[in-house]
């Protein structure tokens, strides 16, 4: 399967939706939409993954990656509204709550203080 990833700014927020598998074959596209918003400058970046139906390992790798760039840059990685094989992968992983996941883009975006895994 592929995936489609498209942008939204959302005041100083990109709203970046990901849709559909996001594995070995797949990772490389959306790190080079982060890329290319990093050096953008933008570094407060919201991920909204209501439409991606599987996240592998690399897919994971993806999020850290931009986390840590973003952290340096002095801004904030966020995940939204995970479906529930996205957001059991991110628990037992333990990075659900090191990537803020949020249940909706707009908590996200906001940056409101309830976690998906509550």
């Amino acid at each position: 399967m592929s995936l489609t990833v498209h942008t939204e700014q959302r005041g100083d927020v990109v709203v970046v939706s990901v849709a559909g598998e996001l594995d070995m074959a797949t990772a490389p596209q959306l790190q080079d939409q982060i890329t290319d918003l990093l050096d953008k400058g933008h570094s407060r970046l919201v991920f909204d993954l209501a439409n991606v139906s599987f996240c592998d390992s690399t897919g994971l790798s993806v999020f850290v990656r931009a986390k840590n760039s973003c952290d340096e840059a002095g801004g904030v990685v966020r995940l939204a509204a995970p479906q529930r094989g996205v957001l059991r992968i991110l628990e037992v992983s333990g990075l659900v709550e090191v990537l803020h996941t949020y249940p909706t883009v707009e908590q996200a975006v906001a940056g409101e203080p309830t976690p998906a895994s509550s």
